[in-house]
Order: C-alpha cells, then structure tokens, then sequence
C-alpha cells in the first residue's frame, strides 16, 4: 500500500439561499447478490425471463411453503462485509417486515433488522488527487427483494411480475457522513466498483441490481460537528428520503433540487416534513410518494420460520483468505509495480476486467508505463467510440503486448504501431507477421538512411541554406525522409543524421 495522506473535502454550501446551509447525506444502497439462486428457494435469478418464470411456491406466498436459507448468499454477504472492512456478526437474525404490496405475496418481507450479518465498516472515497471522503458504513443486512408492477402495458389494468421476488439483496447503509451530491455519487461508484471487484454483486445499475435511497436534509454551518460530538440526529434537520435512484446522475440531480426545496420551506418559515419521496427526471423535482415509516409502523418481529443464523468463525477466516486485490491496493500496486502517474492507475483499476487486462498487456510487453499509455489511449479510446467493453475487444492483450515488444525493439516507430493497431483491430491477425508481410519493419540501417538524407540535401540546397540558418527547419529534412521511407526509417536515426549533415 501506499502511504498517502488525504485531506476532507469542505462541505457542500449552497448557493442562492438567504442563508449558508449544508447538506447532510446518507444512503441505503440494495445490491443485488451475485447467487443464481434466490435467498430462500432454489428459483433462477436470471434477468430478462418470462415473467412470474422465476417462481417457486415460496416466492409466491403459498400456504405451508417454508423459507430455507441460501448457504452462498450468506457466503458472498460475508465477503462483502469483509470487503468493507467491517465486522461480521457470528449470530444474525431474520425478522418479518409487515406491508402489503401487490407484488410482495407474503404480506411481509423477511430482512434482518436487530441482528444484521455484517457491522460497522467503512468506505474510502476518492474525489480528487489526495482528495477522499471516509464514509462509514453503519450495518450491511440481507433480506428478499420484492416482485416488480406494470402499470404501462394497459390503461385499465396492473400487472405483476414476481421473478424478483425473493432475490437476495444486500442492504449496505451508511452513516450521514456525504456532504454533497458529487461525494454521494463517488460514494455509490466506489462501492460498486468494491462489489464488482469481490464478485458479490454485478452492479447493473440498469436492471435494477444496484440501486439506492437517498436520505437527504439541511443544516446550518456548524451543526454537523455538533453532531459528531452529541451524536444527536436533531443537528442534522429533518430528513426525507429519495426512493430507488438507479443513476449516479440521476442521484446528484435529485440531491440538488431536494435541498433546494427544503432549503426553500425553512426559510419560508415553514417546517419540512419527513416523507418518501420519487424523483422524477423529466421534470428534474422530486415528489411525495408516502410519509416517511419508522421501524414500529412495519411491526417487525423475528421471523417464526428461520433460526437464528450462527456461522463460525473459521467459515469467516477461509472467506477472507480468499479475497482478491480490491482496487485501492490495486491502484497503490500499480503506482509502485508500474512506475505510472495516480492518475492513471485509477483509470485502469476502474473496473477489475480493465486492470486483468492491462496486466496481461504489461507482463508480457515488459513494460508497464508503455502498456499503460496504449492501453488507456488507444484501446480505451477505441472501444468508447466503438461503445464496447474490454472484454468485447478485438485485440487481445497477447496482440498489444506484441505491438509494444516492436515499439521497445525499435522494429517499428509509433506511427506505424498505430497503423498496426488500427489492422489488428479491425482485421485481426499477428502483428509480427503484419509487420514483415506489409513491409512495416523500421530501417535502422543508419548508410541507408544516411544516403536518402543525402540524396534529399542535394535536391534542395535552397532548404538546406535555411535549416543551416535556422536549425528549427530541420524538421523539413525529418519529414521528407520519412515520407522517401514510407515511414520506415527509424525516426531518432534520421534526427541524428540530419541533424550531423547540417552542422557539418
């Protein structure tokens, strides 16, 4: 690891109010596990089946159908929690949270909330160069996802789909320590970006699998350390909660206009008043969806059907013992193996399959800062506009790695790397072999080059007169021998060639 030192980011101020005030922001992110199996029945997790395909008896609420707890959903919560630096709890809990919903058949939701599997952790988050926020994470807890209802495929009737029912979901929330929509957004991508990296959850913001309640309220400059030093929630104003932000735009845009329209009742002389609310993104505002339920509103008491759960701490050890690099070691090894910019360490540890990648490239190449350089410049560049992930790339890294070997061999020059990329890329193939099929191979046969600056010299005295006179036109000379080459020539040869013919 690295040694670094950061510095807290200042609060959010925001601007156009009569007064100074502060946001204060915690979140409840639902992540779905990564289990091909739901939490309590053996029914497909697979996204996009028929719906109510992904049924079983259990998830449909059938009488006498008894839950049974999914081993490797308890598994991957543990790795999470571990992930987080957190503490796991050896003796958990489920209890029965009552509400009824058309798409939750049971009439209650089995989740744990006075005994939760994982502890307190925390959340390093990095919003600039030696820039981070600590976010602490207060609990992680595990409970079924409820089904999904249509209201757009009629204009009389709903519909219900319940493959999602009984999904195991991992609720990670936080402590009220984001101060801004950008941290809250950095917050949720860092986090995903953990999951992701541990293979607890894919982070498919797009089909629902991470998604997150954004509780937001205001407070006067000041209040939030009195906060930290009472730990009394009054400081922080009363807060009102955003439901289901699928969206790291979305959720900075909601954040906005929600402190806004608090910031506007207060000073208006009003009081706000604690709710859920949904954002709605054509009209850039939120709006109320319910008043805000407290613990004692969903009458939660210890699921009659389901044990409590002890796990030992030996699982637990052989859990941690099997962690991969998460990316903040990642990025530290990359600095230090690599010898590359932090910055450009945290482009290629973004996503796990980007890091494996350039590894790949870079091992074999034997050269970790030119890896870096093509990987994020030219592959990345080319996959963004072609709108393809890295695992859909059509050069693999044996294929870079071998483009660079050439570049280091001094065998082919950077534009013609280039040129080499550009037909792998679109036409596959072995660029060794593009290299010497094509005539591609640079000339550093330094009495052919010399007789092409000569040849050129004789033709144009004129030019030489003026390079001579002014050494920054020798440039001229570089160009034309290059294009008497086809490219060919060994650009830092024919500097030094030209460059001697000159003075000479």
């Amino acid at each position: 690891m690295l040694d670094l030192t950061y510095e807290t980011p200042k609060p959010k101020v925001i601007q156009g109010a009569k007064e100074d005030w502060e946001l204060v922001i915690g979140l409840e992110v639902h992540a779905q596990v990564a289990s091909k199996a739901k939490l309590f029945s053996g029914a497909s997790t697979a996204f996009g089946a028929e719906p109510n395909s992904n049924v079983a008896f259990v998830d449909a609420g059938m009488p006498g159908m008894l839950p049974v707890i999914n081993e490797g959903c308890v598994a991957l919560a543990v790795k999470t929690g571990l992930g987080l630096k957190a503490e796991i709890n050896l003796r958990s809990a489920f209890d029965r949270k009552n509400y009824f919903y058309p798409d939750l058949p049971q009439g209650y939701q089995i989740s744990q909330l006075y005994h939760p599997i994982v502890g307190e952790g925390e959340v390093l988050v990095d919003m600039a160069p030696g820039v981070a926020r600590l976010v602490r994470i207060e609990r992680i807890h595990l409970e079924q996802d409820a089904g999904k209802s249509i209201h757009d495929m009629d204009p009389t009737m709903s519909f219900v789909d319940l493959n999602r029912t009984g999904v195991a979901l991992m609720e990670i929330v936080s402590r009220p320590d984001i101060r801004g929509p950008e941290e809250a957004a950095a917050y949720v991508g860092k986090l995903r970006q953990i999951l992701r990296y541990l293979g607890t959850c894919d982070g498919n913001m797009q089909n629902g699998n991470l998604r997150a309640d954004v509780n937001v309220s205001v407070c006067r400059p000041g209040d939030y350390e009195k906060y930290q030093e009472t730990q009394d929630f009054s400081h922080l104003g009363t807060r009102c909660e955003i439901k289901n932000m699928n969206s790291m735009r979305f959720i900075q845009q909601a954040i906005d206009y929600e402190a806004r329209r608090q910031i506007a009742i207060i000073e208006d002389g009003g009081a706000v008043v604690q709710e859920t609310r949904l954002y709605d993104p054509d009209k850039g505002e939120t709006r109320s969806m319910r008043s805000k339920e407290e613990a004692h509103d969903y009458r939660y008491f210890p699921c009659p059907d389901l044990l409590p759960l002890e796990i030992e701490q030996a699982w637990v050890d052989d859990i941690a013992a099997s962690l991969p690099e998460l990316p903040d070691e990642k990025r530290a090894r990359f600095v230090l193996d690599y010898g590359m910019t932090e910055y450009d360490a945290s482009v290629l540890t973004a996503e796990v399959d980007d890091a494996a990648y350039f590894e790949a490239v870079a091992k074999d190449a034997g050269d970790g800062k030119l890896a870096a350089n093509w990987v994020i410049n030219e592959l990345f560049g080319r996959l963004k506009k072609d709108d393809r992930a890295i695992t859909e790339s059509p050069v693999a890294p044996a294929q870079l790695a071998a483009i660079i070997r050439m570049i280091k061999a001094d065998e082919i020059s950077g534009k013609t790397a280039k040129d080499v990329f550009e037909i792998v890329y679109t036409d596959g193939g072995d660029p060794e072999k593009i290299v010497d099929e094509r005539g591609l191979k640079q000339v550093t046969d330094t009495a052919a080059i010399e007789a092409a600056v000569e040849k050129i010299m004789a033709e144009n005295p004129a030019q030489v007169e003026k390079a001579q006179a002014n050494p920054k036109l020798a440039g001229w000379f570089v160009g034309q021998v290059m294009k008497a080459t086809g490219g060919t020539a060994n650009p830092k040869v024919v500097n030094q060639i030209v460059a001697t013919k000159l003075n000479g």
